[in-house]
């Protein structure tokens, strides 16, 4: 199975972006993890749509081939960021390519509640009409306090919430699976 991972943060050294490439080399048996960055996204103007930038169409191509969406996201004043809105805002136009992908959304942030609300907003956006994303309940995967949960190279070391990460893993990667034969 592929997995499109969208990176809400765009910082080179995102918290975010180092739990999407622990998540690809854990979990490498599983799935493949193809990590999409946003950052290089122009924002999105209906005017270009049709006719959209190279870069928006490798992006969109990408996340088409896949079987689901890895939503990694960190949490800006209590939402998504602005970035991830602009890729999501893409994702929703003309050809649509989210219609009926099956999403997952885990993030990271400093924060005791790690991403919580940026969560709930993002869930909110995925039910959108252009985008109908289903998702599985009860899978969150909210890691606060990410800062003193990873080594000195970013890597998560925290064992708790390795054996939380497990355990969503083997809820949602059969249930991802099962949602790809339905809509091949």
């Amino acid at each position: 199975m592929k997995i499109a991972a969208v990176i809400g943060s765009t910082r080179k050294d995102s918290y975010n972006l180092k739990l999407a490439k622990f998540i690809k080399e854990r979990y490498q048996d599983r799935f493949h993890l193809d990590i999409l960055e946003i950052g290089h996204l122009p924002f999105y103007n209906q005017d270009i749509e049709m006719a959209a930038p190279a870069e928006v169409t490798e992006f969109k191509n990408r996340v088409a081939e896949a079987d689901a969406v890895l939503w990694v996201t960190p949490e800006y004043n209590g939402t998504i960021s602005g970035a991830l809105k602009n890729a999501i805002d893409w994702l929703s136009r003309v050809d649509q390519v989210m219609i009926g992908k099956p999403s997952w959304i885990v993030g990271a942030s400093m924060g005791a509640l790690g991403t919580v609300k940026a969560q709930s907003h993002l869930r909110d956006i995925l039910f959108a009409p252009g985008l109908s994303s289903p998702l599985l309940p009860a899978n969150e995967v909210l890691i606060g306090s990410i800062h003193e949960k990873v080594d000195e190279n970013g890597y998560l070391t925290d064992e708790g919430t390795i054996s939380f990460l497990d355990g969503t893993v083997d809820n949602v990667v059969p249930w991802l699976e099962r949602q790809a034969v339905v809509r091949n």
